[in-house]
């Protein structure tokens, strides 16, 4: 009988042991864990920053995208929780424990020009 990790199997597999090593990705070699937490560390939009974004016609390209999350990344070196991320003319309040924007306003949208429940402000 053939095995598959150790276990024996009634059938004889199509691929060889080493495809299957625990932990591993096919292919590149790299592990699920670093690949999971690399995915973690991106920054999310919540639904309500996503229907703002639609709504005022901001788009986001992967050079912002860099800068938001480089951001993201020194307000979370100095401890904040919710800040305030300047990028150009758009404005982004993220929770940074979480790394999700949630919500994003051009600065000219901002009718009074009050930001609350912050404890930080980034300038990228």
């Amino acid at each position: 009988m053939a095995e598959v990790n150790g276990i024996k199997v009634p059938f004889v597999p199509l691929v060889q042991n080493e495809d299957f090593a625990p932990g591993k990705i096919k292919g590149n070699g790299s592990s699920f864990d670093s690949i999971f937490k690399t995915e973690l560390d991106k920054i999310k939009f919540s639904n309500h920053a996503t229907k703002r974004l639609e709504d005022r016609n901001i788009e986001l390209d992967d050079v912002t995208l860099n800068k938001l999350q480089s951001a993201v990344e020194k307000a979370e070196a100095k401890g904040s929780k919710d800040s305030l991320v300047m990028l150009d003319e758009t404005a982004f309040i993220v929770n940074i424990p979480n790394r999700t924007v949630i919500t994003a306003l051009n600065k000219n949208d901002s009718k009074e020009n009050v930001y609350t429940n912050i404890d930080s402000v980034v300038f990228a």
